[in-house]
């Protein structure tokens, strides 16, 4: 159980070990791509639409008018990040796929009740998850099946997301996908092992709650 709770810690760096093949696409090879993973176009009106997902929670989860710009102002990347999370979404679940990994509807039924009894209610969690996370209500069973496989490739590989063994795999699952990512979202660090602005908090603290749970 330790080796589980400890899995998703390092994802944001396990994810990086992807950023050589990572590649920048220009809009003339792929007009209006925010990014092509797998052959598959993520157009800039999708990105745009979850985008509006969040905004849409946010306008819904605030009182008046200075509370929402509060609320823009503490997510001011969020086209980016909400890009980084869906590919991050997609490579993790090529490399989940390629190593038999599946991830059912009752193992994310079991973690979101978990977090919803640390939270204090449901509605909780889904207002923690978008105002520190940016992740809207309809969206967060997703991510949490993202969490869980990490975890569970982590645990099929024998290792955690700080082993070389599971980066290889992401590795592995971004060749296979070629990604090429539209240059105005950013650029894929190798040395800061992440894309230049990215951050996914929401995967640190997932885990520590796991582990407090678990104590």
């Amino acid at each position: 159980m330790h080796r589980r709770r400890r899995t998703a810690l390092v994802l944001t760096a396990a994810i990086a070990a992807a950023a050589p093949l990572l590649t920048a696409c220009g809009n003339d090879a792929h007009p209006g791509a925010a990014a092509v993973v797998g052959g598959q176009r993520i157009t800039v009106s999708q990105l745009d639409e979850r985008v509006g997902e969040v905004r849409a929670a946010q306008r819904a989860a605030v009182q008046d008018e200075a509370q929402y710009q509060q609320a823009i102002a503490r997510t001011g990347t969020l086209t980016r990040d909400t890009l980084q999370t869906m590919l991050l979404d997609r490579v993790l679940h090529r490399a989940a796929q390629d190593a038999g990994v599946t991830v059912s509807r009752k193992e994310i039924q079991a973690m979101r009740s978990g977090l919803e009894q640390q939270a204090g209610g449901a509605k909780a969690l889904e207002r923690t998850w978008l105002q520190q996370y940016g992740i809207p209500p309809q969206r967060l069973d997703e991510n949490l099946r993202l969490q869980l496989e990490a975890q569970k490739l982590a645990e099929k590989l024998g290792t955690d997301t700080g082993r070389p063994e599971f980066w290889k795999a992401l590795s592995d699952a971004s060749k296979d996908l070629n990604i090429d990512l539209n240059p105005r979202y950013g650029t894929w660090d190798v040395q800061k092992s992440s894309r230049a602005d990215a951050k996914t908090p929401w995967v640190r603290d997932v885990t520590a709650a796991q582990t407090q749970q678990g104590m």
